[in-house]
């Protein structure tokens, strides 16, 4: 039953009785949905439309928590922020650890929902630091192998939502209205403009640095993100998902996640 506590993660705390509109224009899913057993999964964007942050959503009382990387906290609050004007709202964070379990992890019965992205993803809880079974990279393990992108995935001001998969994995919602960058999320969407994918990739060698350029001949197709051993999540351009590809002089070879290969391969 393997469960881990996730060290690099933050929760932050969003509250006053503006909190669900202030949210809903700015971030890519439907703040609405999220309640004490329904997490949301959601990106917030440039005005450009680019990646900066995502995060879980989950609402408890009088509050929603935001279940982000350690990376972004501070920009998250910052940012954030900037945009309270005269709604009623306070951003703060919190002591707070987040929790993940999967396979036949039973899900504990308070502050903890689902993972919105994939079922076979398992569930994410809250609360104060608990025991575990497994150590903390064999999260990163799991959702590798699932194809689930973390922060460290994405490029701040660069990646598009479609390229990291959120259409898939459940992060946008095409009918709330409005929110900051939704305009090319859209307009990428509905011309299906996306030219590269975070997939998972796999070699017989242990995987390069992030950031390691993928080769198709002679030719990049593609980079290196996030691995554990000889698993990594890589952006690759469409024409090299079925083709025999090389990592710093390694092979390497992509694998389309049944839920992306249903869809869009």
């Amino acid at each position: 039953m393997p469960t881990s506590q996730l060290p690099e993660r933050r929760i932050l705390a969003v509250t006053g009785r503006d909190r669900v509109t202030f949210l809903q224009g700015l971030i890519s899913n439907d703040v609405a949905r999220a309640t004490p057993q329904n997490a949301v999964w959601a990106g917030f964007l440039t005005p450009q439309g680019r990646y900066l942050a995502d995060f879980f959503v989950f609402a408890e009382d009088e509050r929603l928590l935001l279940d982000t990387h350690e990376t972004q906290t501070d920009m998250l609050v910052t940012k954030l922020s900037r945009f309270r004007l005269r709604a009623d709202v306070q951003i703060a964070a919190t002591d707070l650890t987040v929790q993940a379990g999967w396979d036949d992890a039973g899900m504990p019965a308070r502050h903890a929902a689902p993972d919105p992205r994939l079922p076979q993803a398992g569930w994410r809880a809250y609360g104060p630091a608990k025991e575990t079974t497994v150590r903390t990279d064999a999260y990163d393990q799991h959702r590798i192998k699932l194809g689930l992108p973390d922060a460290i995935d994405c490029e701040p001001e660069k990646t598009l939502l479609l390229e990291a998969n959120f259409d898939h994995l459940h992060g946008i919602s095409w009918t709330k209205g409005c929110y900051m960058g939704q305009e090319l999320t859209a307009r990428t969407h509905y011309r299906g403009l996306v030219k590269r994918r975070l997939l998972p990739v796999e070699s017989s060698h242990p995987l390069p640095p992030i950031g390691s350029p993928i080769m198709l001949d002679d030719r990049e197709v593609g980079t290196l993100r996030s691995s554990v051993g000889q698993r990594g999540l890589a952006f690759l351009r469409r024409e090299a998902w079925h083709e025999t590809l090389s990592c710093d002089g390694m092979p390497l070879a992509a694998v389309v996640p049944d839920w992306l290969k249903e869809q869009d391969a």
